[in-house]
């Protein structure tokens, strides 16, 4: 009989938001897998959990993968997680889950542990119309990006996406240039739940003017309006 494999979203910043299943799920576990060992060393330790870890993430060689998948065949409980918020989205945790799936098919137990995702919160505080949405991950560090933004401009739905403290004046350049109506909004997370967290709204270079006043520091999301 194959084990289970548990995916466990975990906070994003306040390690309050970790849920108390989630701890229930990690504190019975055979081993932990870790997008980063040391950042889930911290969180276990907050909540006083012992348990083994092994390095799971985008880099890891195949081998990693089939070592696991071996795990499960002899029925160990394993746990996922990333180093912050929900594993699968813009990480490698789907790709371990459709191995397993493909190894196991039926006889394997997958089981999604809900909590913390950056794209639900900040949808929540977005202030645009959720009921659809597309989220697009981070922009191309540098081929595509004017056909990334394009597609994000195209959207009649709220568009959300990730990107990194060293690109995010940069993109929202981008995008300014390439959009044509100048009072579309977009609402920019800087640090969500964490002590310095920052929300900033108004149209594109409204909100970039104002993240310029500020420290290049922290994770960003943003949320852009649909095209009217």
């Amino acid at each position: 009989m194959a084990g289970t494999l548990h995916i466990v979203a975990t906070p994003i910043g306040n390690l309050d938001d970790i849920t108390a299943r989630a701890i229930k799920i990690l504190g019975a576990a055979d081993l932990i897998l870790c997008e980063d060992t040391r950042v889930a060393q911290k969180m276990l330790a907050r909540f006083g959990i012992q348990k083994p870890r092994e390095s799971y993430h985008q880099h890891s060689a195949l081998r990693k993968a089939d070592y696991i998948l071996d795990l499960l065949r002899e029925g160990k409980n394993l746990a996922l997680v990333s180093d912050a918020g929900t594993p699968g989205i813009c990480d490698p945790g789907n790709q371990l889950v459709s191995a397993a799936v493909e190894k196991f098919g039926d006889e394997i137990k997958i089981i999604p542990v809900p909590g913390a995702s950056a794209v639900a919160a900040a949808l929540s505080v977005c202030g645009f119309c959720a009921d659809k949405f597309v989220f697009l991950g981070f922009p191309p560090a540098k081929n595509k990006r004017k056909k990334y933004f394009e597609e994000l401009l195209a959207n009649e739905y709220t568009a959300v996406f990730y990107e990194s403290n060293f690109r995010i004046l940069k993109t929202l350049a981008e995008i300014d240039e390439l959009n044509h109506d100048k009072d579309r909004r977009i609402v920019v997370c800087r640090e969500l739940t964490k002590a310095f967290e920052t929300i900033y709204r108004g149209p594109i270079a409204e909100v970039a003017a104002k993240i310029k006043k500020d420290p290049l520091k922290g994770e960003f999301i943003a949320a852009l309006e649909g095209k009217r």
